[in-house]
C-alpha cells in the first residue's frame, strides 16, 4: 500500500496502471491518498502524462467519470502511447478514449506476465503515428460502441495488409451491436438469442410485447437496464432516462429449480472455452459484485465445483452451440454473460470483448478462482506466443 501512494506521489514515475490501481480498490482500501498525490502531480507537472491517466483511471473507480474523462484527454492530448517494458514478446494494444468499459482490459490478463506492452491510442483527435513501437503481435482492444464505430472502421482500413499479425480484427468488433449479434446467432441449434431490437423513444412509449427489456444503446454494467411489464412502467422509465436509442429484447424467465438466477461469464480464446465466474443471485438482473457471493459459503461452494467440473459439465453440454457461436462471431479472444435454461439450452444475454476478466477477488474467500484464472491468463498467453 505504501509503495502505491509513493509511487502516486512521485514526479513523472511510470504509469501505476488499471490492474494494480483495481486491485487496490477491490481490496477496500482507500484511494484517497493515491488520488491526492497523483493530482499534485498533474498540476505542478502539466507534462507529468502518466499522472494525469493513472489519475483518471482512479477517478473512474471513485465513481468520477466526467472528470476522469477530461485527465485522460489532458493525458492523450500530449502523449498517445505508453510502454510497460517487462519481456521479450512486444504486444502493440490499440485502445480507444473513454471509460474503462470500452476496452479489452488486457492489462488484467497479462497482469504478471512477462510480455511487453505498448499500448497506443487512437483518437478522433489524432493522427495513425509514423512510427510504431517494435512489436510481435498487434491487438485491438476497442470494444463495440457507437462512440468507437469509426475508430474501428478507420482501423480496419490501417491494419487491412499489417505486416504483424493482429488479434480480433476490428471490423468483427463492430459487428458486435446486439441487435446485429442477435441477428448473427438466430438460428444457432442449442442457443436461445432472444431477438433484438433498436428503437426510438416513440416506439419504445408503444411496446406492447410484456414483459420486455430494455437498455440505453450503450448502457454496460446494467446502467438503466430494466425489465417493463406494464405501459406505466415504459412511461415512468423514459421520465428518468434521458436517452433517445434503446435496445429492446423479450424477457426470458431463467431462474433456477430453486428460484435462483445464475448467470455465467464464459471466455472464449481460439475457440477454447473457459469460466470467468458464475453468480447467484434472487435477482434476474445479476451482478458478481452485488449477488452476495461475499456472504454465503453455499454460492461459492457452488461457484468452485462449477469450476472444477466446467470442462466435462458446462463447456461439454454446449460445446456445439459455442463453437458455432465462436465461428459465427469470429475473433481470437471473446466473452459471453449467458445463463443455462431448464431445456438445456444456452440463454444469451451479452457477446463482447471488454466484460472484465480478472483474478482480484479475495483468495482467502475464493481459493478456487486463482486456478481457474490462471488457466485463462495462461492461454491467453499462449494465444500471443503462438503467433510468433
Amino acid at each position: 500500500m505504501d509503495q502505491l501512494i509513493n509511487n502516486a506521489r512521485t514526479a513523472f514515475a511510470p504509469l501505476i496502471g488499471y490492474a494494480k490501481l483495481m486491485r487496490y480498490a477491490m481490496r477496500g482500501q482507500d484511494l484517497n491518498p493515491v488520488a491526492a498525490g497523483l493530482l499534485r502531480r498533474v498540476l505542478h507537472e502539466p507534462n507529468d502524462v502518466h499522472a494525469a491517466l493513472d489519475y483518471s483511471i482512479v477517478l473512474q473507480l471513485t465513481g468520477q467519470p466526467a472528470i476522469a474523462m477530461l485527465m485522460q484527454q489532458r493525458a492523450l492530448d500530449r502523449q498517445v502511447c505508453y510502454s510497460r517494458l517487462a519481456g521479450p514478446l512486444k504486444l502493440l494494444v490499440v485502445m480507444g478514449p473513454g471509460e474503462l468499459m470500452w476496452n479489452t482490459p488486457v492489462e488484467l490478463l497479462l497482469e504478471d506476465a512477462d510480455i511487453t506492452i505498448h499500448t497506443l491510442y487512437l483518437t478522433h483527435d489524432h493522427p495513425w503515428p509514423d512510427a510504431l513501437p517494435e512489436h510481435d503481435v498487434l491487438f485491438v482492444a476497442i470494444a463495440e460502441s457507437r462512440g468507437n464505430h469509426s475508430l474501428l472502421m478507420r482501423l480496419a482500413q490501417i491494419t487491412e495488409h499489417w505486416e504483424r499479425p493482429v488479434i480480433n480484427r476490428p471490423q468483427r468488433i463492430a459487428a458486435l451491436t446486439r441487435d446485429a449479434t442477435s441477428a448473427l446467432l438466430s438460428g444457432v441449434p442449442g442457443l436461445r438469442v432472444p431477438s433484438t431490437s433498436r428503437v426510438g423513444r416513440d416506439v419504445l412509449m408503444h411496446c406492447d410485447f410484456f414483459p420486455f427489456i430494455a437498455r440505453p444503446l450503450d448502457s454496460h454494467a446494467g446502467r438503466d437496464l430494466v425489465c417493463l411489464e406494464d405501459a406505466r412502467q415504459i412511461a415512468a422509465y423514459l421520465v428518468e432516462v434521458a436517452d433517445e436509442q434503446f435496445y429492446v429484447s423479450p424477457f426470458v424467465d431463467y431462474r433456477s429449480a430453486d428460484g435462483l438466477y445464475r448467470k455465467y461469464r464464459v471466455v472464449l480464446i481460439q475457440g477454447q472455452t473457459f469460466l470467468g465466474h458464475m453468480a447467484i443471485s434472487s435477482h434476474w438482473l445479476v451482478h458478481y459484485l452485488n449477488a452476495g457471493m461475499d456472504e454465503s459459503a453455499d454460492k461459492r461452494a457452488e461457484e468452485a465445483a462449477c469450476m472444477d467440473s466446467f470442462d466435462t459439465g458446462f463447456a461439454a453440454r454446449h460445446a456445439a452451440a459455442l463453437q458455432e457461436l465462436n465461428q459465427r462471431i469470429g475473433l481470437d479472444y471473446l466473452v459471453i454473460d449467458c445463463a443455462e435454461l431448464a431445456g438445456g439450452e444456452l440463454l444469451i444475454f451479452e457477446v463482447g470483448t471488454a466484460m472484465a476478466v480478472h483474478s482480484m477477488d479475495d483468495a482467502a474467500l475464493y481459493p478456487y478462482k486463482q486456478p481457474a484464472m490462471q488457466k485463462i491468463f495462461s492461454a491467453f498467453q499462449s494465444m500471443l506466443e503462438g503467433y510468433l
